[in-house]
């Protein structure tokens, strides 16, 4: 017997934890604009929805990846400081 034909046979499959897709987490991307990661922080703050847990942005200057990430909303996290160490 298969995983489906097993599951779909089982009164309480509904119930456990692989019935559907559990994902929650967003993901905006920017490319090529000076102000990347302040636009970043805008989308990431309207997908916060999405997974509320944590935050994370990551930009490049061309030579050298940099990033921020933290546990905790996205307004808590990405700080005018914070925001200014990442570049565009």
């Amino acid at each position: 017997m298969s995983f489906s034909q097993y599951a779909r046979e089982r009164q309480d499959f509904h119930d456990e934890p692989f019935d559907k897709l559990h994902e929650e987490c967003g993901v905006f991307a920017l490319y090529g604009h000076a102000e990347a990661a302040n636009l970043v922080y805008l989308g990431l703050y309207a997908l916060q929805h999405r997974g509320q847990e944590s935050a994370g942005i990551a930009s490049s200057d061309g030579r050298k990846i940099h990033s921020a990430r933290k546990m905790g909303h996205v307004a808590e996290i990405f700080t005018p400081d914070v925001l200014n160490g990442l570049p565009g």
